[in-house]
């Protein structure tokens, strides 16, 4: 068994890693008016949009981390599967956003949240194996209708990709919106653990 602190630190770090390569794909404009600007217009949406995914997972992970006793190698390893998908959207949001959301990348871009999702769900799998179904976050996550629902958005958003941009990219913000929401799940499991221990 092994301490928790390093993976939370390499997460947090590659996490810091991934929002800075993206934020460098914004190339500064040529001219100095406000005209200049009009072509980054796509590009800023998509950063925008990525950046707000980005800190999602990191909430989340964040959350869920709190509730980790101790992690195996199992978990090292589903953490990083995790990570490896969330390292790909820097690439999928600097190809969507010069693309103007074309098709392709606008369905490759809903590829990497859909896998970043399985590999989310299966870290949460490999704690909950860990730590039994009687843990605290078994407590918390219950029915776990959000992460239920996001892949299959996702998977509709792919299909919808060539025949309607509007539709994919609508279905993408609204996931995100959905997770934006506060989850109070897990914050409710500790303070009723805390209580229970006083």
């Amino acid at each position: 068994m092994m301490n928790k602190g390093r993976l939370e630190a390499f997460s947090d770090g590659v996490l810091a890693i991934i929002i800075t390569i993206m934020v460098l794909e914004i190339k500064v404009p040529h001219g100095s008016g406000l005209d200049a600007l009009k072509p980054l217009i796509p590009i800023a949406l998509s950063y925008v949009m990525s950046f707000i995914y980005l800190a999602i997972y990191w909430n989340n992970h964040h959350h869920m981390m709190q509730t980790v006793k101790y992690v195996t190698g199992d978990i090292l390893w589903a953490n990083l599967h995790l990570l490896f998908w969330l390292s790909l959207v820097p690439f999928v949001t600097g190809w969507m956003g010069e693309n103007h959301f074309a098709a392709t990348p606008l369905a490759l871009y809903g590829v990497i949240l859909l896998m970043a999702a399985i590999a989310y769900y299966i870290l949460q799998y490999r704690i909950l194996k860990a730590h039994g179904p009687d843990s605290l976050l078994a407590k918390a996550i219950g029915k776990d209708m959000k992460g239920k629902i996001s892949p299959v958005l996702y998977i509709i958003a792919i299909i919808s990709a060539p025949f309607s941009q509007w539709v994919a990219g609508g279905l993408y913000v609204f996931v995100a919106l959905m997770w934006l929401v506060p989850d109070k799940r897990i914050e409710m499991a500790l303070g009723n653990e805390e209580l229970g221990e006083e």
